[in-house]
């Protein structure tokens, strides 16, 4: 695993046999004021562009800092490796988000492989104000082609169209799939809402799964952004948009309002499973069943 100081940002995670379960641009940029396209960005205080921040807020283009006097978590199992990471507001940053906040970060390595990722942001305001943000674990999943992925989970879910000035529709498939021919697949970006705390992303061609869980975050977020924008974007290869899925644990509808003194926590844990886990064949459901 390998964590990123600046955008407090996993950048690699593998598994046993080495191979990397994460996507990160063979044209990422690694220094401000870029934020880092792939691994895990944090989007915060603000989602996309709803609000005057910048494209997903701020906290993916700052220096974090190990945290040295992290709050207490659970009870820390000696197999489990982690690092607790915090980034405060700054004077300069206060100028386009007048408020004062403590954001701790742990980042998670269990003994079985899986990644986990829990927020605690806290407003730390002196002035009396509340505070409203939106939240994204902005996850980048390393996929064998984007053509062979099925997404469980969100079926039957009402969501929120990026693409078509957020309008809500209520998905029809028995799952989301990722057909060239298909022609409303072209930069697939969706906010899915209300959403269950178990999603299975399904890689056909490599026979594994990957199993998100999230508390916190009720909302997720499906986005691939097709040819035509992947070669619009400079930071990312052109063919690299078949290799790649975002799928995100978010909460973006109803932004988290937080008064001073109080706390938020929202948590995202991965773990990279073969399809036939819990099942003997490649049956999605019976992945999110099995605990």
């Amino acid at each position: 695993m390998h964590v990123y100081l600046y955008g407090g940002q996993v950048t690699s995670w593998k598994n046993e046999y080495g191979e990397e379960l994460l996507f990160v641009s063979s044209k990422a940029v690694f220094k401000p004021p870029k934020a880092i396209r792939g691994g895990i960005p944090i989007c915060f205080p603000q989602f996309g562009s709803q609000g005057s921040l910048e494209q997903h807020g701020f906290a993916r283009n700052r220096l974090w800092s190990v945290d040295p006097d992290p709050p207490p978590f659970a009870v820390n199992n000696p197999n489990k490796a982690f690092v607790d990471l915090i980034l405060k507001h700054s004077e300069e940053d206060m100028k386009i988000w007048p408020h004062r906040y403590e954001f701790r970060l742990r980042i998670t390595l269990g003994p079985g492989g899986d990644l986990m990722l829990t927020s605690r942001i806290r407003n730390t305001n002196t002035d009396g104000k509340s505070f409203a943000f939106t939240f994204a674990y902005h996850t980048y999943l390393a996929v064998s082609d984007i053509s062979e992925v099925r997404v469980e989970g969100l079926e039957t879910l009402d969501y929120l169209d990026n693409m078509k000035d957020k309008e809500r529709f209520t998905e029809q498939g028995d799952a989301i799939t990722f057909e060239s021919e298909v022609s409303d697949c072209f930069n697939v970006d969706k906010v899915y809402l209300s959403t269950p705390t178990k999603i299975a992303i399904l890689d056909h061609e490599r026979k594994r799964t990957f199993v998100l869980r999230k508390d916190g975050l009720p909302d997720a977020v499906v986005w691939n952004p097709w040819d035509k924008k992947a070669k619009a974007m400079p930071d990312f290869g052109d063919d690299e948009y078949k290799h790649m899925l975002c799928v995100e644990a978010a909460c973006v509808e109803k932004p988290i309002i937080l008064k001073p003194g109080e706390e938020w926590r929202g948590r995202q844990e991965i773990s990279a499973v073969p399809s036939s886990y819990c099942s003997g064949q490649l049956d999605p459901q019976k992945v999110l069943n099995c605990d």
